[in-house]
């Protein structure tokens, strides 16, 4: 496919259909990796998983890393719509117009992803044959929902700093790790990713994590972000 860069793809254990394999599962994890067509895939950071247009033929769950959708407008404006975790399910258009269709976003990979993809005609008999897939699928698609309300209400901060911290709030979220000096971004962020991902600039965002270290609220180290209270930082600028 036009625009996807994957650095291995391994088959994995495959049926015709679901069979026994998805109507015991509990996981959609489990469901997908019994799907006829079934891969493993592996795509390095800033590679291109699918690009706005191709054709919407699989159907993906991310096991490892982040992966961003994003919208590019007719003015060239890229703007972020989500920041998926692991456990997301994305490219599920084809399932949701019954019919063939193109891709609507862009997804590239934040990090490095591990995920699993299955044809689209696999998963729509899966569900065909099995009501509990298809109630599987709907929670992952509700997360990601979920996910994408959730980047839109941070990106309608006018004010760039507002902007950042709503953003570093729900990185903190989905991302991460309690410890004890506060909670770290299970994520390798460079000034440069932040910015694509908020539509601000390097510049702008190396001047605002400064201005949130020398208040005390953030520590950046080897990339990786520590917020020290996510309370205090939200009470800081909302």
């Amino acid at each position: 496919m036009r625009g996807f860069s994957r650095t291995s793809t391994t088959p994995a254990p495959t049926t015709t259909g679901v069979g026994s394999t998805a109507s015991g599962a509990t996981t959609l994890l489990e469901v997908m990796r019994g799907l006829s067509g079934c891969t493993l895939e592996a795509v390095e950071r800033g590679k291109t998983i699918f690009f706005p247009g191709d054709p919407a033929e699989r159907v993906y769950l991310l096991r490892r890393g982040a992966v961003r959708l994003s919208r590019v407008y007719e003015s060239g404006e890229e703007i972020t719509v989500a920041l998926l975790r692991e456990n997301s399910l994305f490219g599920v258009l084809s399932l949701l117009t019954g019919q063939r269709s193109d891709r609507f976003y862009h997804a590239v990979a934040f990090t490095r992803v591990e995920m699993v993809a299955a044809p689209a005609t696999s998963v729509r008999r899966a569900i065909e044959q099995d009501a509990s897939v298809g109630l599987l699928l709907l929670q992952g698609l509700s997360s990601r929902i979920l996910q994408t309300e959730t980047m839109i209400e941070t990106l309608t901060h006018r004010d760039m700093s507002s902007r950042l911290v709503s953003f570093l709030l729900v990185l903190c979220r989905d991302f991460g790790v309690p410890g004890a000096e506060g909670i770290t971004i299970d994520l390798r962020l460079s000034h440069q990713s932040i910015a694509e991902a908020i539509g601000s600039t390097r510049v702008t965002i190396t001047r605002l994590l400064g201005d949130l270290r020398q208040a005390g609220l953030v520590q950046v180290d080897r990339k990786k972000i520590t917020v020290f209270d996510p309370v205090a930082l939200a009470k800081r600028f909302s």
